[in-house]
Order: structure tokens, then sequence, then C-alpha cells
């Protein structure tokens, strides 16, 4: 088989009209110029918001630590328990945002991108843990019920609506394009979304006096932060096991190719995250005269960044006139 393999690899503008109708050379770049895709360091730097929202956080733990353990307030040490939760994945998300710009070595070929994934996966499982002991201890506390004043529990509440409003509001522009960002949003717009309730709970305790409603806060807190834990452990797992990411429809990326000037089949297409906020693409066009055709290489990378944000894809051109060991869909 004469098989041709080209890698090519275009972060470029999207504003710039469709390649399908085969744009002039000046509009595109030349083969040897391919490379220059989406970097990590390209991405919105959000140093300063984590650093700020660890500082915050740690702040207000503190406070929910000393007022619940004074108080014997369950919901203020579940709270300050779920926070904590929170400050180590902001301290893993930004972890891994540092990693994924460190270079690519002989061994790692990618990097570290991929370990702004496995910090989301943990930031999941610790969820899961912190809520199981909460979960276990609102039982508890039913059969054996503390007093608990509600306008200490009010006061530290209201705090933690501000603290954890703030923080969310760092984080809300990232949230739509990367995994990571978007975790550390859910976990403080949740948080805040907690301790509003915990103010509720404070009123209802001094209105009726009826202590049981601190662990019944406690289990409500428990089912918010599993509701938005779910989502982000699916998508985690998803992406660890280099499935298709979220918002990229591989029919619809499929057709595209399939229907690109001389291609008569596509096969061999995976698309997988490298990082939580970049993704790859392999295919095999199978294209009869199978010319070498910078110019369509080059036009398909661009439109594959602009249709479906694909900034790393490898395209590996045949004549089909002999069977590929891959051409099956369930060959990997």
């Amino acid at each position: 088989m004469s098989r041709t393999t080209f890698s090519s690899v275009a972060s470029l503008s999207l504003a710039q009209s469709s390649c399908l109708s085969r744009l002039q050379p000046k509009n595109l770049h030349p083969l040897n110029m391919a490379h220059d895709h989406t970097h990590p360091e390209d991405a919105p730097n959000y140093n300063k918001a984590f650093a700020l929202g660890v500082a915050l956080n740690l702040g207000y733990i503190i406070v929910e630590v000393i007022a619940g353990v004074a108080i014997h307030s369950l919901a203020l040490v579940a709270d300050a328990g779920h926070n904590a939760s929170d400050v180590l994945s902001l301290l893993l998300a930004w972890s891994a945002s540092y990693l994924t710009q460190l270079a690519p070595t002989r061994r790692r070929t990618y990097g570290l991108r991929s370990s702004s994934i496995l910090a989301s996966l943990a930031n999941a499982i610790i969820l899961l843990v912190a809520i199981g002991a909460i979960g276990w201890e609102a039982i508890r506390r039913f059969a054996e019920p503390v007093s608990v004043p509600g306008n200490i529990v009010m006061l530290v509440a209201a705090i933690g609506v501000l603290v954890n409003g703030a923080t969310a509001l760092l984080f809300v522009k990232g949230r739509e394009r990367d995994l990571n960002v978007r975790g550390a949003f859910l976990h403080m717009a949740a948080d805040a979304g907690v301790s509003a309730g915990v103010i509720i709970a404070g009123f209802a305790i001094n209105l009726t006096g009826a202590q049981w409603i601190d662990p019944m806060v406690s289990l409500l807190i428990v089912v918010v932060i599993a509701i938005g834990t779910w989502g982000l452990l699916r998508d985690s797992i998803n992406l660890s096991l280099a499935a298709v990411p979220l918002g990229i429809d591989p029919v619809k990326v499929e057709q595209y190719l399939c229907a690109l000037p001389g291609v008569t089949q596509v096969h061999d297409l995976h698309i997988w995250a490298m990082s939580t906020t970049e993704t790859a693409l392999t295919a095999h066009l199978v294209k009869p005269d199978a010319a070498i055709d910078d110019e369509l290489l080059a036009c398909i990378c661009q439109e594959l960044h602009r249709r479906f944000g694909i900034g790393h894809a490898t395209i590996q051109l045949e004549k089909g006139k002999a069977l590929c060991r891959q051409e099956s869909h369930q060959t990997v």
C-alpha cells in the first residue's frame, strides 16, 4: 500500500472562512507551520484565582470549625469538612494547571497534560468520601440530638455565603471550557447555596426549637454535594478512559471528514482528551489519488479546530488499494 502520513495541527482564527471552498494559499499556514496549535500556556491563567480561593476558604474553615465545636453544631462542622475538601480540590486543580504547562519529553510525549483529568477524578472521589462521613454522622445525630444555638449558626453561614460566592465568581468565565475550572466553580457555587441552607436551618431552630433540623440540614447538604459531584465524576471517568469529550459529536466529525474533496472513506477515527482543555484526533482518510495536498491538510486542521475545538489532529491518507488493518470499527 502506498501511504503518506501527515501530522498537521493548526490553531487558526475562528473568523476565517471555511476551508471546504479551498482557501487561497495566502490564507493558510504552510505545512511546516501546521504544528502551531493551541498550547496550554495560551489558556487563561487562573493562578491568582486559585490562590485567592484557597486563602478565603482556609480562613472560613477555621471560623466554622471553632464555631461548630464550640456550639456543638454538626451542620457547621459538616460544612467545614466539605470546605476542607474544596481547598484540597482547589490545590489539586491548581497543581494540575501548572503540570499541564510543562514541556513534553521523550518518555512523556504529551507532557503531563492528562494530570488535569486525574485531578478532576481525584476531586470527585474526595467529595464522595467526605459526604459519606457527613451523612453517617447526621444519621447518628437523629438518635442523639445536640442543642444548637441558631444565631451563631446563621452568622457563620452568612460569612460562608460571601466567601463561597466570591470564590465561585473567580471561576465563572472558565467553567465551560475547562473541567478543572468547572469543578472549582461547581464546588464553590454549591457551597454558597449550602451555606444559605444553613442560615435557614438556624432560623428554623430559633423559631421552633427543634434540634433535629441540624442533622436534617446536614443530610440535605450531602444530597446537594452528591448531585453536583456526579457530573464531575462521570466526566472525569469518561476523559480518563479516553472517551470523546462532552460537546463533541463524533458522528458529525466523521460526516465532515467524509465530505472532504476526494475522500471516499474514513476509518480508524479516534477522538480523545489530552487534558481538560485540549482534544486530539487521529483518522485514516481513503483518497484514491492520495496526492500530497498540503492545502487540504491545512484546511482539515483549521476546520476541525473551528467547528469542533479539536486542536491536535493527525491525518493519514491512503489510496485504498490494499486492506488497512485498522479499517474495521472494532479494531483499535
